[in-house]
């Protein structure tokens, strides 16, 4: 992607950090680390929920998560035990689950859960990894982040200057899923500024990507009240097939939720009383 970029005329500058913004109605005005000021017609901010531009365009996050994650370095045998498989755990907090996702010489391991109970959420890494027989095994990387989804009305942009992906808190709520968001929007938020209609931009991403969010804070919302029912659910064959075409891109999730059987599950489960003491 940077290749693609460059070879269309854009300047790479790495090891640069943005201290401000400033704006007026003609120009955007970047102010670095070391003094320098960029100046620039219209500013893309993709740096991060808790980056410069999300603060200047003033987005709102309703809803916050912690993620920890491990690079765990593996030998042949483990590697050959988990190529082609991911594994999806169903974690002990409301709307937490756990991964390992393989890559080549390493695993993935992480948890996610709503920020909070940071305790909790690293016993549940411990003990999901113990559980996996990984707990001996020193990580390459050990990392954690915070997810942040918007709020609905959220702006989108500030006079010159959009945010996109994190840095607009666009992300699939149920899975936390947030690289295409982040395409998508960077996509359209090049659209808009290419095409010299900023306002586009908001109205594309309200009519192409707040519905999957919305549907997705659906399911966050049944998954915290039932996981098990949920879970039987997912794993039944319609249900697997359908999260295999969301991984895939061939499938949204409000697209699934429109359905009339899926919709009858749903409203099953709202039927159902929460479980306690989780």
């Amino acid at each position: 992607l940077r290749a693609a970029a460059v070879a269309a005329g854009a300047q790479v500058r790495e090891g640069v950090a943005v201290r401000a913004i400033e704006q007026d109605p003609d120009e955007v005005r970047l102010r670095l680390a070391d003094g320098e000021l960029v100046r620039a017609r219209t500013v893309i901010g993709a740096d991060g929920s808790s980056g410069v531009t999300a603060r200047h365009v003033g987005v709102r996050f309703r809803q916050v998560d912690l993620g920890l994650e491990l690079e765990l370095p593996v030998e042949a045998a483990e590697r050959d035990r988990w190529r082609g498989r991911v594994l999806l755990d169903w974690g002990p907090m409301p709307g937490s689950y756990a991964w390992v996702f393989p890559k080549g010489d390493r695993l993935t391991v992480g948890v996610i859960a709503a920020r909070g109970d940071g305790e909790r959420t690293r016993a549940y890494l411990r003990d999901f990894t113990d559980r996996l027989g990984l707990s001996g095994v020193t990580p390459e990387h050990d990392s954690g982040h915070l997810t942040r989804c918007r709020a609905g009305d959220s702006p989108l942009r500030h006079g010159r200057v959009l945010v996109a992906g994190d840095a607009a808190g666009l992300l699939e709520p149920w899975s936390r899923e947030g690289i295409s968001y982040a395409l998508r929007s960077g996509r359209l938020a090049g659209e808009a500024v290419a095409t010299g209609d900023l306002d586009a931009y908001a109205r594309e991403v309200d009519r192409r990507l707040t519905p999957e969010m919305r549907a997705g804070h659906r399911l966050l919302e049944v998954f915290e009240r039932r996981p098990e029912v949920f879970h039987a659910m997912l794993a039944s064959p319609p249900g697997w097939r359908m999260f295999v075409r969301f991984c895939q891109g061939r499938a949204s999730f409000a697209e699934v939720l429109d359905r009339r059987p899926v919709r009858a599950g749903l409203a099953l489960l709202d039927r159902l009383p929460p479980v306690r003491g989780r």
